[in-house]
């Protein structure tokens, strides 16, 4: 299951997602998403996990906890349309 993270601090990484998420289970990849330009986080990133049971667990515990000093938002992400 592909999940969609929001209202990330700036600071955080790659491998602070792959560390929260991994207490949840197995994680398969974790993207945090920057600017181009700049190479500072956007805010949001991407968490896939293979075991739907597992995502739906971490989507339930961690959408609102506090990371970093802000209140994270985790839901299932919707697919692209163009």
């Amino acid at each position: 299951m592909n999940l969609y993270v929001s209202n990330l601090m700036s600071q955080v990484t790659d491998q602070d997602l792959m560390k929260l998420f991994s207490t949840y289970g197995q994680v398969s990849s974790v993207k945090v998403i920057t600017d181009r330009n700049t190479g500072v986080s956007r805010g949001f990133g991407f968490v896939v996990m293979p075991q739907q049971t597992e995502a739906d667990k971490a989507i339930r515990e961690l959408d609102g906890k506090n990371v970093e000093g802000r209140s994270i938002s985790v839901a299932e992400a919707r697919q692209r349309t163009y």
